[in-house]
């Protein structure tokens, strides 16, 4: 198992939930972190670790402003030493009746979750191959391998994560970097569940909790995703799995097998 002290973990996304709580893990492990996000309360968390006495810098960043990410990524270089890990947590969901969505919609799905993914990949892959090491690790979704209902542009978008993350990890394998990507299911306390959750109750016609009843009943280990169970997963591709890449890996407690 691979030691993270002193090395530099990058995450998107990071300023609450599932984000935050893989910066805080890395931390713990001893890596230097970089915490980006477009939530200005990215610097506060950022700070509240430094302060606990962990190495961490906090980004206020549009990833999908790709002149601003690579910018982003020379800072980072220049404070931290090259980057060793990226984890592309940053995403947004929609939902609604496919015939509603509007061309700024599936514009805006598609540039948070599939561009911006592609350009902090591309600003963090320069540091990987000097250091002929990295691991990339990429979120999709359930929905990218089986659709979900009104939520089509956000399946579309996390689908296009997984084929991104085949091609990338057959152009890189050469340069000993590792990408893979992870597919969780509904998962607890996080704020795509909260604004997936309200879309049901109203397109759905449910209380929120008929919703959490619907969707848990599909789920053979009879629970949601809970946000530590994707946490330890990422922290195991970044330290072990080394012969492991271009995998679209599920999380969704047996909902999605293939």
């Amino acid at each position: 198992m691979l030691s993270l002290k002193d090395k530099v973990c990058v995450v998107t996304g990071a300023a609450r939930s599932i984000g935050l709580a893989i910066a805080e893990e890395y931390s713990k492990n001893g890596a230097k972190v970089a915490m980006i996000d477009i939530n200005p309360e990215v610097t506060s968390q950022a700070e509240r670790l430094a302060r606990e006495g962990y190495n961490v810098k906090g980004y206020l960043l549009d990833i999908t402003d790709q002149k601003a990410v690579f910018a982003c990524f020379e800072d980072i270089v220049a404070t931290f030493g090259e980057v060793f890990a990226l984890v592309n947590n940053a995403g947004i969901v929609d939902q609604r009746p496919f015939e509603e969505v509007t061309p700024e919609q599936i514009d805006k799905i598609m540039r948070v979750n599939v561009h911006g993914t592609i350009y902090c990949s591309q600003a963090a892959l320069k540091s990987m191959k000097s250091l002929k090491n990295g691991r990339i690790i990429n979120f999709s979704s359930k929905s990218g391998k089986t659709g979900s209902a009104l939520m089509a542009p956000y399946s579309a978008a996390k689908g296009a994560i997984i084929a991104l993350t085949h091609a990338m990890a057959f152009e890189y394998a050469s340069n000993n970097i590792k990408i893979n990507c992870i597919c969780p299911g509904i998962t607890d306390a996080t704020g795509v569940w909260s604004a997936v959750s309200e879309g049901y109750t109203t397109n759905l016609h449910l209380s929120r909790e008929e919703v959490i009843k619907k969707f848990t009943s599909k789920i053979p280990l009879g629970r949601l995703t809970d946000i530590q169970d994707l946490v330890e997963f990422v922290y195991f591709l970044t330290v072990s799995g080394d012969y492991c890449t271009g995998q679209a890996f599920n999380i969704t407690g047996g909902r999605e097998v293939h």
